[in-house]
């Protein structure tokens, strides 16, 4: 009850410290079109025209290269700008910005490269009531960035590591919890949930990425209640991209290859559409540390997605969709192969994994304005999913198939520029079908015992929910968001949820929030790295929802040094408080993966400040250092320190660019904090933690027309957690475990690519 009343105090009074309503041109987008002359120097382009690609509002701009165009509802489109004997520039505009700045180059230039305005990588969204880092397709650009999970490198904020030293599986953490405890959306349509969860970051090429929003804490529970630790939001390449072909291919020193294509049409003056394809393939298994296991799977992952948008002058909006998965994996020992999946029950083939995963997604969005300027809208929202995974590990195997529908009904009204109201109803539907065979040796017997558990379910939570935001201009934004859901399994419960944003002067802005987080548990999805050891997996028989309060705040400071006077620094501070959680302890039985209802406090603690400068043009220098106390209650134990959370991490990213963006060069710096390892894996005399360890990656880029050419490296360092694999001589065996991973499995590793775009 405390909480309700925190939170309550909260809105009040930030509510009731607003002063008078003032106008604010919300909906409107001001920018400039400038270019670069032969010093080097920014020149505005006198009258060009703006417009958003794919419809008919436009812009001139005045003598000084100044614009102010409409929105109409166009956030997250193409913005593009045009001027007689100048080559177009283009660039994506999304919700939070206010002003942006579009480099045009003249049509003599066009034999020496094309100049294009280089976007921030990494920045702190400066409008936004949630503290929201943005990555950009700049800031993916900075490394290899095979998948979604490898686009974080450069965050502090989220941390990357494997579940597991055997299915390549890649999880993250985000306020020192697991990323199952963060809402993952597909422009703001949740994905990644149940039976997709172990491996999705890597379903989502980071070539097809425009950009990805990590907004930390309580956010909107319009799109669902599941964000306790926060959500990330990834944007698409858009239909109305103009860009009829992107090409990327990749290889690396492991063999692995990848090629990404992407293609986005206009089809005449409404519809527009981008199809986008991805195959990767490992080539080669390799054993760095002589353990006898791949390090890495052997995988071939083929992706394909088409996406349609139809957009009338009267503002209706439709999108819709489709995208297709297939996913294979095999790892383990080296001499294992696929055809010997069937027999590994009987302990007499080399130990292996066998992972396959197909799905199918589809959804349609439709906007419909009920007035000529869109200030009242309807949404409606509608998804389906379709996974099935099938995999094996040792003596166990995994069977599931998912069926998930999600709806979403939604009116939204701006009755003036100070408020602003959202009401809805939504509805997710889960189908379930999965069973887990646990098989395990008997040390008594030398023989294997197995016992199926059948976790088939099917579960519906139908939710309402209201958000309320109100803005005074730039300077206060406040938005109170309220959500009752009953769930057919677990009853009914309230999430009440607090944002609160103040700039009371140009150089600083707070934030605060607070709110409640629920999510119901897929015991084995969420934790598949237990599937590889030789213990037994003991589930108790009541398991609840998993439930936190989040709550912190941010202060940020703009300080006017550097070369276009926008550096920052940012200090956080965020506390997540479990009341129900689904412990999984592999410290209380030896012998077992114990999973069971919390039975006393767990929560994490985590600081974190960011300082970004450019302290000259063409070169910028990000640094964040990110602190997490993160502490469970384990049974026969107490409270203790989180098995396997780093305590800290430190990221320094240095970035040059010659003139016209021709050279790119880029160098990352991390330093890993130690993180308590578990009773069963310390060796006596040993400290019980893992070592502080840095990894440094560095890539140099070079443009041509149309062309960019890219080789680096990662971990420079080549360091390597030692024994990622507990008794990996002797597999059959309940003390094997390949789940104790703290660090990097392989070691330096260098690559090549090449992108093509064909400009419109």
């Amino acid at each position: 009850m405390k909480h309700y009343i925190a939170l309550l105090l909260t809105i009040v009074l930030s509510v009731s410290a607003a002063l008078p309503v003032r106008a604010q041109e919300d909906r409107m987008l001001e920018g400039v079109v400038r270019t670069v002359n032969a010093d080097g120097k920014k020149e505005p382009v006198s009258f060009a025209t703006v417009y958003w690609a794919g419809s008919d509002i436009y812009a001139d701009c005045d003598s000084d290269g100044y614009f102010t165009i409409r929105r109409h509802g166009a956030d997250g489109r193409v913005l593009v700008a045009a001027a007689l004997g100048y080559v177009r520039d283009t660039v994506a505009v999304a919700q939070e910005d206010t002003f942006v700045e579009l480099l045009l180059a003249s049509d003599n230039q066009l034999d020496e490269a094309v100049v294009t305005a280089r976007g921030e990588a990494n920045y702190l969204s400066r409008l936004s009531g949630v503290r929201t880092e943005v990555i950009s397709s700049a800031g993916m650009n900075k490394m290899a960035c095979c998948n979604l999970a490898e686009s974080f490198e450069n965050s502090a904020s989220v941390s990357v590591g494997y579940s597991d030293a055997v299915t390549g599986a890649r999880q993250i953490r985000l306020l020192g919890l697991s990323g199952i405890y963060t809402a993952m959306l597909d422009e703001n349509r949740p994905v990644m949930r149940g039976l997709a969860a172990p491996f999705g970051l890597s379903y989502i090429p980071g070539q097809w990425l425009e950009s990805i929003q990590i907004a930390k804490g309580p956010s909107s529970v319009i799109n669902g209640v599941e964000a306790i630790s926060g959500q990330i939001n990834v944007e698409h390449r858009k239909p109305t991209d103009e860009k009829p072909l992107f090409l990327n291919a990749f290889i690396n020193s492991m063999l692995m290859a990848e090629l990404n294509a992407a293609s986005s049409l206009q089809i005449g003056n409404k519809w527009s559409t981008v199809v986008m394809a991805h195959a990767s393939r490992s080539f080669m298994s390799h054993d760095m540390n002589g353990d006898g296991f791949r390090d890495e799977p052997q995988t071939t992952h083929l992706n394909l997605a088409n996406r349609w948008l139809y957009y009338d002058d009267s503002g209706l909006q439709l999108r819709f969709g489709v995208k297709a998965l297939y996913d294979s994996r095999v790892g383990g020992q080296m001499d294992f192969r696929r055809e010997q999946a069937d027999s590994l029950w009987t302990m007499k083939v080399p130990w292996g994994t066998d992972i396959t995963n197909q799905g199918i997604n589809g959804y349609v969005k439709v906007g419909i304005p009920l007035n000529e300027d869109n200030s009242h809208n309807i949404a409606v929202v509608t998804d389906y999913t379709w996974h099935q995974i099938d995999s094996y590990f040792g003596l166990k195997s995994f069977m599931g198939r998912q069926n998930s529908g999600f709806v979403n009904v939604m009116y939204q009204g701006i009755p003036n520029d100070s408020h602003r109201f959202t009401f809805g109803i939504r509805d997710f539907l889960d189908d379930y079908s999965q069973v887990l065979h646990d098989g395990f040796p008997d040390p008594s017997s030398g023989t294997a015992v197995f016992a199926d558990n059948d976790l088939s379910r099917r579960e519906n939570s139908l939710g309402v929910y209201g958000e309320y935001t109100y803005t005074l201009g730039d300077e206060l934004s406040v938005v109170a968001d309220l959500s009752l859901d009953w769930n057919n399994l677990y009853g009914l419960f309230l999430s009440p949820r607090a944002n609160i944003r103040w700039a009371p002067v140009d150089w600083l802005v707070i934030r605060a929030s607070g709110g409640r987080g629920t999510r119901s548990p897929n015991v084995v999805a969420d934790n598949l790295g237990m599937m590889s050891t030789g213990r037994r997996i003991d589930i108790a028989p009541d398991l609840g929802m998993e439930s936190a309060w989040t709550y912190g705040g941010n202060l940020t400071f703009y300080i006017p040094i550097g070369f276009e006077d926008n550096s920052y620094l940012s200090f956080d501070y965020f506390r997540s408080d479990f009341t129900s959680q689904i412990v999984v302890d592999q410290e209380y039985d030896w012998s077992a993966v114990s999973i069971y209802n919390l039975e006393g406090p767990s929560y994490t603690n985590t600081y974190q400040v960011d300082f970004s400068v450019e302290p000259f043009e063409r070169f910028t220098v990000l640094a964040t250092f990110r602190y997490s106390d993160s502490k469970v209650w384990l049974r026969d134990r107490g409270l203790v320190e989180r098995p396997l959370v780093s305590r800290y991490k430190g990221v320094l990213n240095l970035q040059y660019a010659t003139r016209m963006n021709i050279w790119t060069f880029d160098f990352t710096a991390q330093l890993n904090g130690p993180s308590r390892l578990p009773d069963f894996a310390v060796a006596p005399g040993e400290s019980g933690f893992s070592p502080v360890y840095p990894v440094l990656f560095a890539q140099i880029t070079r443009k041509f027309k149309g062309v960019d050419v890219y080789i680096g490296a990662e971990n420079l360092t080549n360091y390597r957690q030692k024994y990622p694999i507990l008794e990996a001589e002797n597999p059959w065996s309940t003390g094997f475990n390949a789940s104790v991973i703290w660090g990097p499995i392989t070691g330096i590793t260098v690559y090549a690519g090449v992108r093509f775009t064909l400009w419109k």
